[in-house]
């Protein structure tokens, strides 16, 4: 492990049975103006069929307080990507995301990866800080309110900026 977890917490992959705990998680942790619909982006089957490259944090209590969902590319074995990632607002700003992410960038190293890329919305500030704090670089080919984005990346009207960083 690459980082010192919150006391009394533990790593692990997560299960299928998971899934409910992240989703509901989602709805509190997220600021974002689609909260209550955007756990719909992480259907069940990453619970199914991506658990080897994925991470929850659970406390000691068992409740799971953080977790990154991603993976390995099967297109393009040298890509990985991180899909979604939750911190609990309690465990903010004390590493745990970074740690999360830096323990993902050693596991893909290790499997070959030399790239990993994720996505946010222009609106979210926050993670667009983060990663740029995390070393990614941002793309999109439009200026969405300030933002440079790819319009209708996910959907009409989902924008999205792509951030890319190796490893």
């Amino acid at each position: 492990m690459t980082f010192e977890l919150p006391l009394g917490c533990r790593m692990r992959h997560p299960r299928e049975n998971d899934h409910p705990a992240v989703i509901a998680a989602i709805g509190d942790w997220w600021d974002t103006p689609n909260r209550a619909t955007v756990g719909m982006m992480l259907p069940r089957l990453f619970f199914q069929f991506f658990t080897k490259t994925s991470w929850v944090i659970e406390s000691e209590a068992g409740e799971i307080v953080a977790f990154l969902i991603g993976f390995q590319s099967a297109d393009d074995p040298t890509v990985a990507y991180i899909h979604f990632v939750g911190v609990d607002h309690h465990l903010r700003n004390q590493g745990v995301g970074r740690g999360l992410y830096e323990h993902f960038f050693d596991d893909m190293k290790a499997k070959g990866c030399t790239e990993v890329r994720a996505i946010t919305g222009p609106f979210n500030a926050r993670s667009r800080a983060f990663h740029g704090a995390m070393g990614f670089e941002a793309h999109g080919d439009t200026d969405v309110d300030g933002v440079l984005a790819y319009l209708d990346y996910d959907g009409p009207g989902e924008n999205r900026v792509l951030f890319t960083r190796a490893i």
